[in-house]
């Protein structure tokens, strides 16, 4: 198996993203979030930050009705649209049919920042994996997908997975230090286990695609690791995805976005001490012109 390239920004050219176009909201498409629980509703909001920065057009957060007001507030720019909340204050079980309904009629979907991982949460990724849509998974999502995997694999658009060490160890069935100790390895049995584009999350992360191809990016810096900011990639991939980016180019960009706007925030403010609602403010201007 070959060594994985540098993802870097000259190897971004031959993924390009969607041109720049004039024209109304709808012309740069609608992300939908499905985020937040009572115990994290800014996960949400971080992603929603990013998803906006990343250039989507419309914004619609599907959360629980216990955060949605506040979400609302918080994000002016969003629809936000509160569903049923189960009493650990994430989705109860009736809110999968009507949020299903709704993913359906955005042109990506960001789902898995911040949900509680409750009983809702696998039938609520069948139904999300049933759409094929451009979809962008992560946190309570990814823990589902062992459960899920038939689904996964029938997608016709394969989904960006973007686990940390703890996560691809649910979805591989192994332990985190197994994951820690060989990344890429991990990676490419995830992407072809699943049919799906891969980050393995690490000081160097790698992105892989489910034919084995792979991307090694070195890090925007020790600043990335904080709270919060998986949310903010998760948010900047799914703006990608609603442009219209392919789901491999759009794992590419949000990750060197992603790396380069911490880069960015530690030359400026210093290595460590920014916030991840930081993050996404640095990507207009890394994105191509």
């Amino acid at each position: 198996m070959t060594l994985p390239d540098p993802l870097d920004r000259n190897l971004l050219n031959s993924f390009p993203l969607p041109t720049i176009r004039g024209g109304d909201k709808d012309s740069h498409g609608t992300i939908l979030i499905i985020a937040g629980s009572r115990d994290v509703p800014g996960a949400a909001l971080l992603a929603a930050h990013g998803a906006m920065r990343a250039g989507a057009g419309k914004l619609q957060i599907a959360c629980p009705d216990a955060v949605a007001v506040p979400l609302g507030v918080a994000m002016p720019e969003a629809m936000v649209v509160g569903h049923a909340t189960h009493r650990d204050g994430g989705f109860a079980t009736s809110s999968i049919g009507p949020l299903a309904q709704l993913a359906n009629q955005a042109d990506a979907v960001v789902a898995g920042p911040g949900l509680e991982a409750n009983n809702a949460a696998a039938p609520l990724g069948r139904e999300l994996l049933a759409l094929d849509k451009p979809m962008a998974l992560d946190a309570a999502m990814l823990h589902v997908l062992p459960d899920c995997e038939a689904e996964v694999r029938r997608t016709s658009v394969p989904p960006i997975l973007l686990p940390h060490s703890g996560e691809m160890a649910s979805l591989l069935g192994c332990r985190p230090e197994d994951i820690e100790s060989e990344p890429l390895a991990a990676g490419r049995r995830c992407a072809k286990r699943y049919r799906a584009f891969v980050l393995v999350k690490g000081v160097e992360s790698h992105a892989v695609a489910p034919d084995g191809r792979a991307w090694k990016y070195r890090g925007g810096g020790p600043g990335l690791g904080v709270s919060g900011s998986g949310d903010t990639l998760a948010g900047i991939a799914g703006g990608l995805l609603a442009r219209g980016a392919e789901p491999l180019n759009a794992l590419l960009w949000a990750v060197w976005l992603h790396g380069e706007a911490g880069r960015a925030l530690s030359d400026r403010v210093g290595p460590l001490g920014f916030l991840a609602r930081e993050i996404p403010g640095e990507v207009p201007a890394l994105l191509p012109h």
